[in-house]
């Protein structure tokens, strides 16, 4: 009896509102991780650093009779310089620096619940020759007898090379533990499953009634930061019956690479936990798939997965350690073939999983993914593809040569290091024009059609700024007047919609508090406009760069991919000067090109062996050892 009293004394009852999910914790336990493990939606940008002030939380009251302050730590230092005097003294905390020191509510406002983003990842219309690692052959096999007593095993062994001219090939235990059953119950008439990709010879790896032998389906899956996207593909056929996605459920790890990383270098089941969790979401997402089209997960033989080299490590549950510090090399470049059960899938027992190669770096699968998709280097002409996400990757080159490099322009176009900055969710304010005279504003938010002027003040029901509105933010109020070309606010303006703070303009309201679901305005501010300066220069920079070292002035045109980059209004991206000076028919939009190269790679062995050649062929620009680079990246900071 007293252990158990020991126990509830050393544990506290936390309760989340508005969701009312409950629970114990500890007081080793930040409020951030008992809402992880509770399945509370809490934002978390940097992963529980205590960096992005994005999980704030209201201390509501002590569910016995303390007072609030008895019931939770002292405030934290970043809690100080993030949240200040007057929002500590409400009750606001952040839940990562906060812990229970006895039982208590907590409520967590509207913009700190993580809403689930919109996610456009829909897959391309492009298709190439079908040939798949996995194979189909229908075999009739003459039954034994007492004069024809050959093994079941080889005796489809040398139907398959006689009918089919197919060699060589060894069984996947399971498929041979099947074979006796199935081969007598079809009366000898077989549906045999292979795989063959990248290996001498193959495997026999199912075996079906060729009377009724189902769906041989594959799945393709780009894992991205942010989001995950898996294509379900008909690998007789080659059409793709399903596309789900989701949000990446590391989000809650942290927004960008490094908060994962750092989760995974100081927490011992850090690694396992990341990939456990992503394992899980692409095993929902391929459930979703197949039960929408009548099919089962045991149908799934072949999964194609591209990613950056962070998501790669993590998706495989290969230590990460290296790439968290210098020189960032990965573990692995070349391709991989597993078993899927080995990572966790939950497919049919014969299914493999095929992780293309990685570049160099940061620079990874999914980059090379893009490239076979777009095929630069069957071009004349020098093309840039720039993947915008939580990374910005880029290749520039055609047939002769190419070019990649990767930079940090993500967090803040994702949400993260902007005041009000969300990702793509309903709520979040993703067009913005701003009238230069009279510096009016019209906005439009996800989830409502038209803009805020065509609606009542509180139908609009905005919460925050996404990456393509924090983009038409600062080119707007570049045309309007309201930033210079340096970033900083125009000293001279006044206007009820700049906010002053000691006497000098530092924020502009884009929404008025009556237009929010926050109750209070939304803002972009010096600090925001720095860091879309840093996000874009960057990416400029690293454009630059990679040009100069090619030997060309500017690509003779640029590929926006990825969901970001396809969503974004180029015609302010290249206002803002986020990317190379080209006419804007120049630039063009090309969808996932990471997911449809991970598709082509699924139905290809080709495309497969063009991704370890392009892996290996690529030269990798290390943007951070450049002597031009830092010139370059202060340069493309201007507007």
């Amino acid at each position: 009896m007293s252990t158990s009293v020991d126990h509830e004394a050393s544990t506290y009852t936390v309760i989340f509102q508005p969701s009312g999910r409950r629970g114990r914790v500890s007081p080793d336990q930040s409020l951030l991780e008992v809402a992880r493990d509770l399945g509370v939606e809490l934002e978390s940008a940097c992963g529980g650093n205590g960096k992005c002030g994005k999980c704030r939380v209201r201390i509501e009251s002590a569910v016995d009779d303390r007072a609030v302050g008895e019931i939770v730590s002292p405030p934290t230092d970043a809690e100080e310089q993030l949240l200040g005097p007057t929002a500590l003294a409400d009750g606001l905390r952040l839940a990562c620096q906060t812990h229970a020191r006895g039982d208590l509510r907590v409520f967590v406002p509207v913009e700190s619940r993580r809403a689930d983003q919109v996610v456009r990842k829909a897959a391309g219309d492009r298709t190439v020759p079908l040939d798949p690692a996995v194979k189909c052959y229908r075999v009739a096999l003459k039954p034994p007898t007492l004069h024809d007593p050959l093994a079941d095993a080889e005796r489809l062994q040398a139907a398959l090379a006689e009918q089919h001219g197919v060699t060589d090939l060894t069984f996947d235990l399971e498929a041979l533990r099947a074979l006796p059953g199935v081969a007598r119950e079809a009366q000898w008439e077989l549906f045999v499953i292979t795989w063959q990709g990248g290996i001498a010879g193959g495997c026999i790896v199912d075996i079906r009634p060729a009377a009724d032998p189902g769906h041989v389906l594959g799945l393709a899956v780009d894992v991205g930061t942010t989001t995950v996207a898996a294509y379900l593909v008909d690998l007789i056929t080659g059409e793709v019956l399903a596309t789900e996605s989701a949000m990446n459920p590391q989000v809650a790890f942290g927004d960008d690479v490094i908060s994962r990383l750092y989760h995974a270098l100081h927490n011992d089941d850090g690694s396992r936990e990341l990939q456990e969790t992503l394992i899980a979401e692409v095993n929902n997402l391929a459930r979703r798939a197949v039960e929408s089209r009548g099919a089962a997960p045991e149908d799934i033989y072949d999964v194609v997965m591209v990613g950056n080299t962070a998501m790669h490590h993590l998706f495989l549950g290969i230590d990460p350690h290296s790439l968290g510090t210098a020189p960032f090399t990965p573990a692995v470049q070349g391709s991989i073939d597993a078993k899927a059960s080995l990572l966790g899938l939950q497919f049919n027992a014969g299914c493999r999983g095929h992780i293309l190669p990685v570049e160099a770096g940061f620079v990874g699968a999914d980059n090379v993914a893009a490239v076979i998709a777009e095929e630069p280097y069957k071009q004349d002409e020098a093309i840039l593809i720039v993947d915008i996400g939580t990374n910005g990757e880029l290749v520039l080159g055609n047939r002769d040569r190419m070019v990649s490099a990767s930079c940090a322009t993500g967090p803040a176009l994702e949400g993260a290091h902007i005041e009000f900055g969300m990702r793509a969710a309903p709520g979040a304010i993703e067009r913005i024009r701003i009238d230069p005279e009279t510096l009016d504003v019209q906005f439009k938010v996800i989830g409502l059609e038209g803009w805020s002027t065509e609606h009542p003040a509180e139908e609009i029901g905005a919460r925050g700024i996404c990456g393509s509105g924090i983009i038409e933010a600062a080119a707007e109020m570049a045309k309007a007047g309201v930033i210079l070309t340096g970033g900083g606010f125009n000293p001279d303006l006044t206007h009820e919609r700049v906010v002053l703070e000691d006497g000098r303009p530092r924020k502009f309201m884009i929404a008025k508090p009556e237009e929010t679901a926050i109750g209070r305005a939304i803002t972009v501010s010096l600090k925001d406009i720095r860091s879309i300066q840093l996000a874009k220069g960057a990416l400029r920079a690293g454009a630059e760069i990679l040009a100069r070292t090619y030997g060309v002035e500017k690509p003779a045109r640029v590929l926006l991919a990825g969901a970001f980059g396809s969503y974004i209004d180029k015609h302010r991206a290249l206002e803002i000067g986020m990317l190379p000076s080209v006419e804007p028919e120049q630039v063009v939009t090309v969808g996932n090109s990471a997911g449809d190269g991970a598709r082509f790679a699924l139905v290809s062995v080709e495309k497969r062996r063009e991704a370890e050649w392009v892996a290996r062929n690529v030269e990798y620009v290390e943007l951070a050892t450049d002597q031009d680079f830092q010139a370059e990246y202060m340069e493309a900071m201007y507007f």
